[in-house]
């Protein structure tokens, strides 16, 4: 599995501005809180020579594919290819109302919430009490299956995330070492049932919910990996037919669970409606991946996206279903298709929801030895 996970994923790198004022205590605090979080959410750029002739090699092997769900992040001149195994998700200092910002805008803009409507727990938002709680899960039921749906997948997301950075906490900080940990302190901040006045358990049951959607997506598109013509392309034949022998025993695993989710219910109504809001679905994906463009944190925003667009190809393959069962035994797929960098995103962004849902059982453990 570790061939699978190494992997590069383009993405769009921009500069971040820090301005403050010197001379005030308070400002000092808050530039050494800055620098560290810079620190910490740099992205380790460097690339092996041996990595860097692959990368020119495989882009010639894509080009020459026939691609029709070409990444757009791909295609700019500002992208940068990573390895994800030298840039791990875990905390990284980015936090407060800059980091709320952006989850607010994209709660806010993109789960079909009226601005009337507010979030439970919403920082940026004063004075909300049980009331408005009570009325946004009201409004929240009130919902079509679908837009309730798009709601769960994006509070799951936003869950597994804080999962992770909870996990591989920076615990200790010094000139001899960096230790990373479990922090339970704010696993309980975030998820407590009490300290989150019931928020908490909501966003787990969430993390669950994306976690059976994206199962089950993995069990739908083993045909697209069984076709004789697809291959891992690495410029190894031995290591490509390795790779995916690997690749397909892993979902041949997931497969021979028994039923993840039944996407069946979704967009099952009038078809003019339906296709109207299966386009608004995937627009909104967009749009979420467009906002992690603004995140200030480097890492955060490679990861932010990672999962954003391994979240859109997952819904991308349940809604597929029909494309994939109509698929030629070899030569071109032209009526479905993964690019690699979908394909990166769809197994990097499992790995992580995975991830999430093993670290729960170790932070029950360690609640219990508390307690």
């Amino acid at each position: 599995q570790s061939h699978l996970l190494r992997v590069l994923l383009a993405v769009t790198v921009s500069q971040t501005f820090f301005v403050h004022n010197k001379y005030s205590e308070e400002a000092n605090s808050l530039i050494e809180e800055c620098e560290q979080a810079e620190r910490l959410g740099a992205v380790d750029e460097s690339l092996s020579e041996e990595t860097q002739k692959a990368v020119l090699q495989w882009t010639k092997h894509d080009d020459s594919s026939d691609n029709f769900c070409e990444a757009d992040d791909i295609q700019s001149p500002d992208a940068e290819y990573v390895d994800l195994l030298l840039n791990p998700e875990r905390y990284t200092g980015y936090k407060g109302p800059d980091a709320w910002k952006i989850w607010n805008v994209i709660y806010e803009e993109n789960c079909f919430k009226p601005q009337t409507i507010k979030r439970p727990l919403n920082p940026l938002a004063s004075g909300q009490g049980k009331s408005e709680e009570n009325t946004f899960y009201s409004w929240l039921e009130g919902l079509c299956v679908e837009k309730r749906a798009f709601y769960r997948l994006i509070s799951g997301l936003h869950a597994s995330i804080n999962v992770h950075l909870s996990a591989r906490y920076l615990l200790q900080d010094t000139w001899l070492e960096k230790k990373w940990g479990h922090n339970v302190t704010e696993f309980q901040q975030r998820f407590d049932g009490i300290l989150t006045k019931g928020e908490g358990p909501r966003r787990l049951k969430n993390l669950y919910f994306l976690y059976l959607i994206e199962l089950r997506a993995l069990s739908k598109v083993v045909p697209f990996f069984e076709r004789p013509d697809f291959q891992l392309f690495t410029g190894n034949k031995i290591q490509d037919a390795e790779n995916k022998m690997l690749l397909l025993e892993i979902l041949h695993e997931i497969k021979s669970f028994p039923l993840h989710f039944d996407e069946n219910s979704f967009f099952a109504g009038d078809k003019k409606e339906a296709n109207k809001l299966k386009e608004d679905f995937r627009l909104h994906f967009r749009n979420i991946s467009r906002i992690m463009d603004c995140v200030g944190c480097l890492k955060c925003r490679l990861w932010g996206k990672l999962q954003t667009q391994g979240l859109g190809t997952a819904l991308k393959i349940l809604f597929s279903e029909k494309l994939i069962a109509n698929m030629p035994e070899s030569g071109p797929s032209y009526e479905f298709h993964l690019t690699r960098q979908e394909i990166v995103s769809l197994f990097n962004a499992f790995g992580r929801i995975s991830t999430s849902v093993k670290e729960l059982e170790n932070f029950r453990k360690l609640l219990q030895n508390i307690h």
